[in-house]
């Protein structure tokens, strides 16, 4: 086997584990991934604003600002209005929402990251460099991406189910 295939093979079983994760995420909390990871921000910061969590997380405000959307309509967040300066809008999780994260699982990436860190400093920098090498070998080093991992881009899914 030539190392291109074993390299793609290897690209692929990492885009199964991250399909399998991410609907058994679903399956189990009726989240995904970048819903999760934007509930776990408003659980974090009382009263964070939506661009504060599309920086923090690393996703567009309009992504953000449609999963938020889909969050409240399933009564998993609020939004309150400032009295203060009514352009601030302050996110906040209902008691849905709180009982929602009790019972989510973790996110596949923080198993990751406990692995990753675990590395020594030298390996890291190694897989580091490798992996933004691969983005850039697929023409992929521009396109917007947060540290969610999820199988679709963030674009499609949030238009499709967030």
């Amino acid at each position: 086997m030539e190392k291109y295939e074993e390299l793609l093979i290897s690209i692929r079983k990492v885009i199964r584990a991250i399909d399998l994760h991410s609907k058994q995420l679903n399956k189990l909390s009726g989240l995904t991934g970048p819903q999760l990871l934007i509930m776990q921000e408003i659980a974090r910061v009382k009263g964070v604003t939506a661009s504060q969590i599309a920086k923090q997380i690393n996703l567009s405000a309009a992504t953000v600002t449609n999963i938020l959307d889909r969050l409240e309509n399933r009564g998993l967040i609020e939004r309150v209005r400032s009295s203060e300066d009514k352009r601030r809008v302050s996110l906040f999780l209902t008691d849905d929402g709180r009982n929602s994260l009790i019972d989510a699982p973790q996110p596949l990436q923080e198993h990751f990251i406990q692995k990753f860190c675990s590395l020594e400093n030298w390996e890291q920098s190694l897989l580091l460099s490798s992996m933004q090498r691969i983005a850039s070998m697929m023409d992929a080093s521009e396109l917007d991406a947060s540290p969610v991992l999820e199988i679709e881009p963030m674009h499609m899914s949030s238009e499709k189910k967030d």
